[in-house]
């Protein structure tokens, strides 16, 4: 597709990386010009140094015969004028707008033909607060993310010595949870992929895949893992968007202490937060501030703020005074995957937690939903199966028929209130929503087709 980028931040960058690695024609649009010069550098894409409000440049960029426009400049009203003058003056037929502010998120008339005409919003901040929610509430998992309106999840454990399934090989599992069907996807041994079979045997430190029914998610982790104590009392450093988002979402389930340096905005936030909040006004890397507050008996310190290198320092100071677990939010991919796994137990990249929810509305084909999987190696991809065995590619034919690209799996099969593993002889049946593994970007395309429905379906 020929896709247009509004904004050449992080989020656009990662979205154009993703993009043009799969042979898209790619325009990036931003007013700085030295950084649209690093992104050609680095990709082969082209790129528009202007105002992406400003129909001259949009013309420049080629919205005549667009097939996307993807705006995710720093402003949303940036983004939702950029959106409206490309539906009204160039007829883009498809307008994705990132957005912050609920005000608009919970408008949705707003977005209409009548309206700023985007088709589908983005928003950073819900996905990152919806992926911090779920490692809470599982918090030995290393990341999980949910298919099929939550009935399936894939979840990513850190194996440890000692647990029922480590230095044991796969096929044990059934011996282990006699009656459960789950599939092993794929483990992460030392930074390399392996594709597991039966007798591929686990062993300490792999980071290990698992797909499964929801239900079934907390019985398997502890085969990998001890199981720790569940999340009580948490510390969350940063009130900015996030970090708001999140104490409004779990803070009447959990004990929470909210660390804010701006004084104005703690009194906002202590407004907004249920009632039994602790919002404090302080700098998270003050270690009397810390110690003041007991961080040494959280379950859980967040780092939260807009600064990569406070987030650091506070989680690595957190851990150190005993916070039992710590998340810090990077936004360079380089520095979350560098710190990861040391001291810092997991950190979270905006930018990747957020190109799911984007690549989900720019994949062919009735795909639901797109999940990238420890920092990007793998991608599970939920497609509606649609039509008959003579429309469709995969309805109505076995897995073992399936001609998936080497690379590509299927993982299983939510079906009205049954959730299957994929075995050989699984059938795929119209209306199924279907869950896709891929090692490799190249082979998404190729996925795609096979669950898009020939001309004669319709």
């Amino acid at each position: 597709m020929k896709i247009l980028i509004l904004g050449a931040g992080r989020v656009g960058t990662s979205v154009a990386e993703n993009l043009v690695s799969e042979h898209n024609d790619i325009t990036v649009i931003d007013t700085d010009g030295p950084r649209l010069a690093l992104l050609q550098e680095r990709f082969d894409l082209r790129v528009v140094v202007g105002s992406g409000i400003h129909m001259s440049t949009l013309e420049q960029a080629g919205a005549r015969d667009a097939d996307m426009l993807i705006s995710c400049a720093t402003a949303d009203e940036t983004n939702l004028v950029a959106c409206k003058i490309a539906k009204q003056v160039f007829n883009v037929p498809r307008r994705i707008a990132r957005v912050r502010s609920p005000e608009f998120l919970d408008n949705a008339t707003l977005m209409g033909d009548d309206g700023f005409c985007v088709d589908n919003l983005i928003c950073p901040e819900r996905s990152v607060t919806s992926y911090l929610t779920n490692l809470i509430a599982i918090p030995e998992a290393l990341q999980v993310v949910e298919f099929a309106d939550g009935r399936v999840s894939a979840v990513t454990v850190r194996a440890h010595a000692g647990s029922p399934l480590c230095q044991h090989p796969i096929e044990s599992l059934r011996e282990h949870m006699p009656g459960a069907d789950i599939r092993i996807i794929s483990i992460f041994r030392q930074g390399e992929l392996i594709t597991p079979e039966g007798r591929t045997v686990i062993q300490p430190g792999d980071e290990v895949v698992c797909l499964a029914a929801t239900h079934e998610v907390r019985r398997l982790v502890r085969e990998l893992r001890e199981r720790d104590k569940p999340v009580r009392r948490l510390m969350i450093a940063g009130g900015g968007n996030i970090g708001l988002r999140l104490a409004r979402e779990i803070g009447h389930l959990y004990e929470v202490k909210l660390i804010e340096q701006n004084r104005r905005r703690c009194e906002y936030l202590a407004s907004q937060v249920p009632s039994k909040t602790l919002v404090l006004n302080g700098d998270a890397t003050d270690e009397d501030l810390l110690e003041d507050e007991n961080v040494g008996d959280m379950d859980l310190f967040l780092a939260l703020t807009s600064d990569d290198e406070d987030n650091i320092m506070s989680s690595l100071l957190a851990k150190r005074m005993g916070a039992r677990r710590v998340i810090a939010l990077i936004g360079r991919k380089s520095y979350a995957e560098l710190m990861e796994g040391g001291r810092i137990d997991i950190a979270i990249s905006p930018s990747e937690a957020t190109i799911g929810e984007l690549l989900r509305h720019v994949r062919r084909g009735d795909v639901v939903a797109v999940h990238r999987l420890r920092h990007g190696v793998t991608e599970a991809i939920e497609a509606i199966a649609h039509g008959d065995a003579k429309s469709s590619r995969v309805v109505g034919r076995r897995i073992e028929q399936i001609k998936l690209p080497e690379g590509a799996i299927i993982g299983a099969i939510a079906r009205s209130d049954a959730v299957l593993m994929a075995h050989h002889d699984t059938v795929v049946q119209s209306g199924d929503h279907v869950i896709v593994f891929v090692t490799h970007q190249r082979l998404v395309s190729q996925v795609e087709k096979l669950f898009q429905v020939s001309v004669s379906f319709f």
